[in-house]
């Protein structure tokens, strides 16, 4: 028999983050809460009966009332809940929920963080094409790719470590009426939360922040996903996944499955997160349906964040990298990816717009001809009537490079070192960005102790 409820969520469904995040985990944060009220009200005993109900929670509890606090109280010994209101209690078990979802996903991004700091040494210098607007534009190198993944994760590692999760403790409205501010602040101690300076009912400033931080974090891992999606494709090829999924229908296939599941949490977290910002709208001292619309949306995106982790770590761990594929994809449009630095070149022997102009005639041809860019600059410099030499490096040709005056006139033969038609010697600071990037180290982050 199927049980549970992840059967349509299958990027969080079974991860340390589903369980943490289950209805009887939130049952336990709403009974933690419960007992570390009474204990901050010096009540041991109570808050001892408190807990044992944990090991046969209620049922029920959220068929009645409009929270499932309101039933949970009847059942609760007699005493307990003195002078909190439902939504102190389930405010501050939602945050406890949060907590303690949030360990395994900081957990999963130090891992993803690890596998990329790997991939990005060991590719720091490895050129592949680079693409902007789905066409090849310069070369870049996979280390550098890598690394600014890993940058994303750290960025993700480090908002989420940062969001500060407080209990709540105000009464009936906001007011600890009939409770105090040290109550508060023992309260807040015992639950193993941040102490609030005010009860914060109305003021969703916790909720926002961690739905900005769990967003950004499906955001960040989904960049990843949807570079690892297009590189992997067949007509690409130049990653694919370690371990991929099949098709029911096609035996051949061998699916980006980690990717694609974190690309779905990806899609869905701007939303969620929406709702959660837009509830911080709310009337009154308790609004009606601002605060209800929050907790599945704030549990999801838990979800969400926590699934997207865990398939990056297994992603980023076991990618496989194809060199050689990046290397014939770099030659795909015989030199056109390097026109850049050949206008470069050019433009310190004939002037700017002269290079410019030979380069765009080039350029055309070479894609309308099929032929290499070299070849294409030869015949629009034919047609042009001017004479140019492609050929190795010579000290005639270094003696022309170092003059770099723009526009500077060049008396005969423009002369080109075939090098400059080479895409893989054209990468910029990459290998030097790699470097900047890896000296970033992972932050220290209360309650997470990181593998060494």
């Amino acid at each position: 028999m199927i049980t549970g409820d992840g059967l349509l969520g299958p990027a969080w469904s079974g991860t340390p983050v589903d369980g943490a995040t289950a209805d009887p985990a939130v049952v336990r944060a709403l009974l933690d809460a419960e007992a570390a009220l009474a204990r901050a009200q010096n009540r041991p005993d109570l808050a001892e009966a408190i807990t044992a109900l944990a090991e046969q929670p209620p049922a029920g509890l959220g068929h009645s009332g409009g929270n499932p606090v309101i039933p949970l109280v009847k059942a609760l010994p007699e005493g307990a809940h003195d002078g909190a209101t439902s939504q102190d209690v389930m405010d501050t078990a939602l945050m406890l929920v949060a907590a303690r979802a949030r360990r395994p996903i900081l957990l999963d991004l130090a891992s993803a963080a690890g596998a990329l700091a790997e991939l990005a040494r060991e590719y720091r210098d490895t050129p592949m094409p680079g693409r902007t607007l789905t066409q090849h534009a310069v070369p870049t190198t996979f280390g550098l790719k890598a690394a600014g993944w890993r940058s994303l994760v750290l960025d993700a590692y480090e908002r989420l470590g940062a969001v500060t999760l407080p209990a709540q403790l105000g009464g009936a409205g906001g007011t600890l009426a009939t409770l105090s501010v040290p109550l508060m602040e023992r309260f807040a101690r015992e639950v193993g939360l941040a102490a609030p300076v005010l009860p914060w009912h109305v003021l969703r400033t916790p909720v926002a922040d961690l739905a900005g931080a769990l967003a950004f974090c499906c955001g960040a891992l989904g960049k990843i996903a949807a570079d690892v999606l297009v590189l992997s494709r067949t007509e690409i090829g130049e990653l694919t996944e370690g371990s991929g999924g099949g098709s029911s229908a096609m035996p051949h296939k061998s699916n980006p499955v980690h990717a694609t599941l974190v690309a779905a949490c990806a899609r869905q977290a701007p939303a969620l997160a929406a709702t959660l910002y837009g509830s911080m709208a709310a009337e009154d001292e308790r609004p009606a349906g601002a605060w209800h619309a929050e907790w599945e949306p704030l549990r999801t995106l838990l979800r969400l964040a926590g699934g997207a982790a865990r398939h990056t770590a297994a992603l980023a761990g076991g990618l496989r990298v194809h060199p050689a594929r990046m290397r014939e994809n770099l030659s795909l449009t015989g030199g056109l990816i390097v026109a850049e630095r050949v206008m470069g070149a050019l433009s310190r022997q004939i002037g700017g717009k002269a290079a410019r102009g030979l380069l765009e005639t080039a350029s055309r041809d070479a894609a309308r001809l099929r032929m290499p860019l070299g070849q294409a600059l030869e015949l629009a410099c034919a047609n042009a009537e001017i004479s140019v030499e492609i050929g190795e490096r010579s000290e005639s040709a270094a003696s022309h490079e170092e003059d770099r005056r723009p526009g500077a006139a060049r008396p005969g033969v423009i002369r080109l070192d075939a090098g400059l038609f080479d895409p893989t010697g054209y990468t910029g600071a990459a290998g030097e960005l790699v470097d900047r990037a890896l000296d970033r180290r992972l932050k220290e982050i209360a309650d997470v102790e990181l593998p060494r």
